[in-house]
């Protein structure tokens, strides 16, 4: 196992992770910013209405995701299964 395939593995874990992430992590940061907006422009400040949102956004968001973000898990398992053989080499 060279120093250089560690690294490939772990540059690919981590965008993989991110690739995964991003979906709900941007519904999110939407959502809240939009909730933002209107609780400054009304100057309601319940903390109940900044949560419920995000949490309903990120959930619609895996929901939708799911199909995509398992394609993807299975594409960096398969490679990382297919890398084995080189590592003894």
């Amino acid at each position: 196992m060279t120093p250089e395939f560690v690294v490939d593995l772990g540059q690919n874990a981590v965008r993989t992770v991110l690739l995964i992430s991003a979906p709900m992590l941007l519904s999110g940061l939407l959502v809240g910013l939009m909730v933002s907006i209107f609780q400054a422009a009304t100057q309601i400040n319940e903390q109940t209405m900044t949560f419920i949102p995000k949490i309903v956004a990120v959930l619609l968001s895996l929901i939708i995701a799911a199909p995509w973000i398992i394609q993807v898990l299975i594409s960096f398992t398969q490679n990382t299964f297919q890398a084995i053989p080189t590592i003894g080499g």
